[in-house]
Parts: structure tokens; C-alpha cells; sequence
């Protein structure tokens, strides 16, 4: 899939705000400061598309973006158009239970009654060991039939022996729960690995939905 465009569109406060185009939506997200926004200007190819901060939660509206991609198919270009959704992180300690209050029910009301979400990347730190945060996330989007990829992010920052053993307990933990384990990719926003393999994943999803 090559991207020929990816620009900022809206950010809305919940569901009912966001576009009603009918586009198919992927949304990505995990905790705070997982590498959301360098992971999204990575896939995009757009430097600064979407902000990085060192200040963990700073995303607290659900902003879309709207990507053009093209792929090659039957010697002809077949362009579609989806959006990117970027969606506030969780399970950053300092806001107040106000602020995680209204998180938890402005993400609740989209997973669980937006129409568009097509498929929910949660992002994981490939440099830890399984965090019940995560956990319970992935847990939530399963019991709730919301179709879901877990992407490992940073997976340059330690060595791969590390990365590998986090993967394989995240594995075990998840296999308690679920039945069939959820598709898995491994990234880094640095050095462009997985890019390929997220892109394909969205285009074939896109395809499906098409024929």
C-alpha cells in the first residue's frame, strides 16, 4: 500500500461528533506514552501529522485523520480512502478521576456504538512485561466483539531477546482468556519495521469490504 496523502480532518469529544461519511475508521491506541503519535507519522509517512509530547496524555479528543492510499491491483491503481483515528491513551496516574472517568465513557460509547470502527490497534510496549492495564483493555474490546491487533511498539530499544520473552508472556497471559490469540504485529517508529505489515493488514481489510 503506498499512502498518497494523510491530513488532520476533526477532533470530536465523543462518538456522536465524529465524521458520518461512512469511511472505515482505524483506531489506535494503548497507554500513555506507548509511541502512539511517532508510530502514526511512521505509518503515515507525514513527520508532525500527529503531535508527540513528553507529556503523557496529552491526547484527550478523538481526532481523525483522513488517509488516501493507493495499491496496485490487476494492472490498474484502486485508491481508497479510510480514516486514522488517533484516540486519547490510558492509565496515565496524575488527571484526576473526573478526567478518567469521562475517558472511560467517552471510549466505552465509541467502541462499543460506533459504526465506522472497522479494526482497533492497540498499542503495546514491547519493552515490558504484561501490564493488567493492557490487559483488561484487549480483555474489554474481546468481550465486547470489537475486532482488534495488537501492536508491540519500541521493539529497537531492548534487546530482542527481551522483546521476545515480553511477547511470549503477553502470549500465555492472553491465552487464559481467549481462545484464538488476536493478530500480533511488532513495530518501530525509528526504524520503519512493521510499517509494510500494519499497511497490508489495513489493506486487506479494506478489500474485504469492498468485495
Amino acid at each position: 500500500m503506498k499512502i498518497n496523502s494523510a491530513v488532520f480532518t476533526v477532533s470530536s469529544p465523543n462518538y456522536r461528533k465524529c465524521p458520518q461519511d461512512g469511511r472505515p475508521e482505524y483506531a489506535f491506541i494503548g497507554r500513555s506514552n506507548v509511541g502512539k503519535s511517532s508510530l502514526i507519522n511512521m505509518l503515515t509517512g507525514v513527520k508532525g501529522l500527529a503531535k508527540t509530547s513528553g507529556r503523557p496524555g496529552k491526547t484527550q479528543l478523538i481526532n481523525h485523520f483522513l488517509v488516501v492510499s493507493e495499491v496496485e491491483r490487476a494492472n490498474h491503481k484502486e485508491v481508497n480512502e479510510w480514516y486514522l483515528v488517533d484516540l486519547p491513551g490510558y492509565g496515565y496516574a496524575r488527571t484526576s478521576k473526573s478526567s478518567r472517568d469521562a475517558w472511560g465513557t467517552m471510549m466505552r460509547d465509541y467502541f462499543l456504538h460506533r459504526e465506522q470502527l472497522t479494526n482497533t490497534y492497540v498499542l503495546v510496549d514491547s519493552r515490558l512485561k504484561p501490564q493488567r492495564i493492557d490487559l483488561e483493555f484487549i480483555e474489554f474490546l474481546g468481550q465486547n466483539g470489537v475486532p482488534l491487533t495488537i501492536v508491540f511498539t519500541k521493539t529497537d530499544k531492548e534487546k530482542q531477546r527481551e522483546v521476545m520473552g515480553n511477547i511470549k508472556l503477553m502470549k500465555q497471559e492472553l491465552a487464559q482468556m481467549w481462545e484464538e490469540l488476536p493478530p500480533m504485529l511488532l513495530t518501530s517508529s525509528a526504524t520503519g519495521y512493521g510499517r509494510d505489515a500494519l499497511l497490508d493488514q489495513i489493506e486487506t481489510i479494506n478489500l474485504s469490504l469492498r468485495n
